[in-house]
């Protein structure tokens, strides 16, 4: 009689332990698939027009190509500082470069601030940071936010850098950088539990000076004439400091990056040396597309491509000889406009173009509002969620660019610019609140997108000056700027020194 009680007890546990167990699974796995992963691959220097969707001419991204074909694409995205570190900090925390305090290349991310990564961590999602973080040159410690953090000291290399792996060993990893972090992104993938959803971003070194392609990629574009932009000898509109940069470290008869080893050369026959340059950093970007389907071939496999929002970007653009020069910082379209591509068919399942202009202030709010996590507080940025709707209405028309003169870097004067959706308008303050010492420069993107004809002394368009100079005004005010709070550094005019090798 004991032992059938016992035996009817039993079962009764038994089958109340079913009942109970059984939500809570149901429950673990309503939670891992209402809430998408998320994988961001943040590329360096790359230009927003270096894909083959984007029109690229000789360069070939299938694997790209394809999460814009399936995804939404956005034809006007910009950073609002042109500079690594503090783009990267801006893509973080939805903030201006003056709310963040990452102004230069040399200061890490505030280990306070806020960002979208501890946002997810507070949200259930297991996180990782694995590639080039680029803010704090010499420290290469795990970061708030991140539950799994690999990076490098400085820049890295494309062959055999030396990585801390989570904060627990340095050791040098054979092989080519874009392939290396992205078989440590597959490793540590395979590794999280199937209850929390995860989000990983990868930073890629690639397409950043200097320029090494794979090997197999070395003589992809061998083929291809390359020559000065038409630009580099259009100069006459131009403010000076344009020209005065043509033989320095940014300018086209400068070093290269290398690649020209006697400088300044402003020879006709020294146009090999920025074709050799050129192909190079295409080749470069090759690599990185395979890198992209390699994570979307992983993501299928499993099942769980369909529930990750995957975003493809860059953190700054990047000048191939327009207007005489190489490198950023500068408010022109070759260095303020990057590439954008997030695939997620939580928000749409057929692909969609973006054409309002949209900052690297939004993606931070756009990646929390896709994960459904607490959204940053008091930031510049917006989630794009609307736009895809087609709900346009209320977006942005005009915003502010900015950067500030470095004496590492003493090529690129101050910049304040703000870019409507027609007209874009440069000044060059010097620093000390006395009159602009440079030309500015007034563009109609619409009917000049190369940036050919400078306006700002065309008497025609005197009124859109006086538009334009309002319009800076108020952009800088909806950011929380103003002339006694934009503090700035001197201009000490284009210098023609070298960089220090550790800072290139």
């Amino acid at each position: 009689m004991r032992l059938h009680a016992r035996l009817i007890s039993a079962l009764a546990l038994l089958a109340f332990s079913t009942l109970v167990v059984a939500p809570l699974e149901v429950t673990a796995q309503s939670a891992k698939t209402s809430k998408p992963n998320i994988v961001v691959m943040l590329c360096d220097d790359i230009r927003y027009d270096a894909l083959s969707y984007a029109g690229h001419p000789h360069l070939k991204t299938p694997h790209i190509d394809k999460l814009a074909a399936e995804g939404i694409y956005f034809e006007n995205m910009f950073c609002t500082t042109s500079l690594c570190s503090p783009s990267r900090a801006t893509i973080l925390s939805g903030l201006y470069a003056h709310s963040h305090g990452v102004t230069n290349n040399f200061t890490d991310y505030p280990a306070e601030l806020d960002s979208f990564p501890r946002r997810l961590q507070a949200a259930g999602y297991q996180t990782a940071y694995i590639g080039k973080w680029h803010m704090g040159e010499k420290n290469d410690q795990p970061r708030p936010g991140f539950d799994y953090f690999v990076t490098h000291k400085g820049q890295g290399q494309y062959f055999d850098t030396e990585f801390n792996l989570n904060g627990k060993e340095r050791k040098v990893v054979e092989g080519y950088y874009t392939t290396v972090v992205t078989d440590m992104s597959l490793d540590w993938m395979k590794k999280q539990s199937d209850d929390k959803p995860f989000m990983l971003m990868i930073g890629q070194k690639a397409p950043h000076s200097f320029y090494y392609p794979e090997p197999k990629y070395e003589h992809a574009f061998d083929h291809v004439e390359v020559n000065y932009p038409h630009s580099s000898f259009q100069l006459g509109d131009k403010p000076k400091w344009i020209t005065q940069r043509l033989m320095t470290w940014h300018g086209i008869y400068g070093p290269l990056f290398d690649w020209r080893k006697q400088f300044p050369d402003d020879k006709a026959s020294a146009v090999v040396d920025f074709a050799k340059m050129v192909r190079a950093y295409w080749g470069t970007i090759l690599s990185v597309d395979d890198s992209v389907g390699r994570l979307v071939e992983y993501l299928n496999e499993t099942g769980e491509l369909d529930n990750t929002m995957f975003v493809f970007m860059g953190d700054n653009g990047l000048l191939e000889g327009e207007h005489g020069m190489v490198d950023k910082r500068t408010a022109h379209e070759g260095s303020l406009r990057v590439p954008m591509i997030i695939r997620y068919p939580g928000w749409t399942k057929s692909p969609v173009r973006i054409t309002k202009q949209v900052l690297t202030t939004d993606v931070a709010p756009t990646i929390l509002d896709a994960a459904g996590a607490e959204p940053l507080k008091n930031i510049h940025g917006q989630s794009i969620r609307p736009l895809v709707s087609g709900d346009v209405d209320q977006w942005r028309t005009e915003w502010l660019y900015y950067y500030n003169y470095e004496k590492q870097f003493p090529y690129t004067p101050n910049v304040r610019a703000v870019r409507g959706d027609r007209f874009k308008y440069i000044r060059y303050p010097h620093g000390d609140g006395s009159k602009d010492r440079h030309m500015a420069e007034l563009y109609d993107m619409q009917a000049d997108p190369a940036e050919s004809t400078n306006l700002v002394h065309d008497a025609k368009h005197a009124a859109t000056i006086a538009e334009m100079e309002r319009r800076l005004i108020r952009a800088m005010k909806a950011v929380g700027l103003d002339q006694e709070s934009d503090r700035m550094p001197i201009d000490q005019g284009i210098g023609s020194e070298l960089p220090d090798e550790s800072i290139r």
